[in-house]
């Protein structure tokens, strides 16, 4: 009976984990992650603002190319990370050899020294720590001996603080200031957006929600880019295949306030923090039962979304999302 109940183990574990997959696939299905383009700031941070008070990380699912200095930087950092220290290479190995050695020496019975019997053993590996405790502390002195460099103060893309700029207008974006150690701050205006600006940045949010809900390809295609309709394609499909809908409703701007502005190549972009409430909810496409959230409590979402128009005048278009 023990031997079939330890059989039946694996199958069971497996079990657990496909069962914790789906969940985990259901729920990214609704979110769909970090994806799109910020043009030559997709591979970077976007500014922390009061919405969005914490770093987030770049964007993780995109089709623009990764800049070639930043590749030649990685591989440099590699080859550094893999360069050996003081105990790497040959005088690692040498140490790690004595070390085995006569750690096997002991369990032969003749220790380091031999003869010393169980008290030189003793002896002996009391030294050895010694000998780690003492060559640790000199590396920590070593290392604390280095100079340490200070990032730019103040501007933009340092530690001072630049005033925030609300979605509903850049008048009433006026926050409190985050600490000064925080990543660099949000705020940075280098095209001069409007109040129109952030109407629009507010009201393409509801509409994209809502057209993402009705599984409206033609609105969304009018509202984004290729690319991140290209990833609400994906996504809408998925939820098709496991014969979800995902229902959202009642989708209303809490805080926003503009992370960072700026133009490249004649083209615009605005990366805008949002915070917002709706109802947000997954419905079987058949009968239309809801199997994941609750239909009469709205939740709350943070996210960054990036705006990009050819040039000044045209109709703003999502570009990117980043969840905070």
């Amino acid at each position: 009976m023990l031997f079939t109940r330890l059989r039946a183990l694996p199958a069971l574990l497996a079990l657990a984990l496909t069962l914790t997959v789906v969940a985990v696939d259901h729920a990214e299905a609704r979110r769909g992650g970090s994806f799109g383009s910020r043009g030559t700031r997709t591979y970077a941070a976007p500014p922390v603002t009061s919405t969005a008070p914490r770093e987030v990380a770049p964007v993780q699912r995109t089709m623009t190319p990764r800049p070639a200095q930043e590749q030649t930087g990685s591989t440099l950092g590699a080859q550094q990370t893999r360069r050996p220290g003081l105990l790497g290479g040959f005088g690692g190995s040498l140490l790690g050899g004595l070390v085995a050695g006569g750690l096997l020496g002991m369990l032969l019975g003749h220790g380091f020294g031999g003869g010393a019997g169980f008290l030189g053993m003793i002896l002996q590996l009391g030294l050895l720590a010694l000998g780690a405790m003492l060559l640790m502390r000199f590396l920590r002195g070593r290392r604390s001996q280095q100079p340490s460099y200070a990032g730019p103060a103040g501007g933009a893309y340092g530690y001072g603080r630049v005033p925030d700029v609300d979605v509903r207008g850049p008048a009433a974006g006026a926050h409190a200031g985050a600490a000064a150690s925080a990543p660099r701050q949000g705020g940075s205006d280098e095209i001069g957006l409007g109040a129109d600006d952030f109407d629009a940045f507010e009201r393409l949010l509801a509409e994209i929600q809502d057209a993402y809900a009705r599984e409206d390809f033609g609105a969304l295609r009018s509202r984004t880019t290729p690319e991140v309709m290209g990833f609400f394609s994906e996504e809408l499909a998925a939820n098709a295949t496991r014969g979800l809908r995902n229902d959202v409703s009642g989708t209303r701007l809490l805080q926003g306030d503009l992370a960072e502005a700026w133009r490249e190549n004649g083209a615009d972009y605005a990366t805008v923090a949002m915070r917002w409430e709706n109802v947000d909810v997954m419905r079987d496409r058949s009968t239309g039962r809801v199997v994941e959230g609750d239909p009469d409590r709205p939740t709350e979402a943070t996210e960054l979304w990036t705006f990009v128009r050819a040039r000044p005048g045209e109709p703003w278009k999502l570009s990117a999302i980043q969840e905070a």
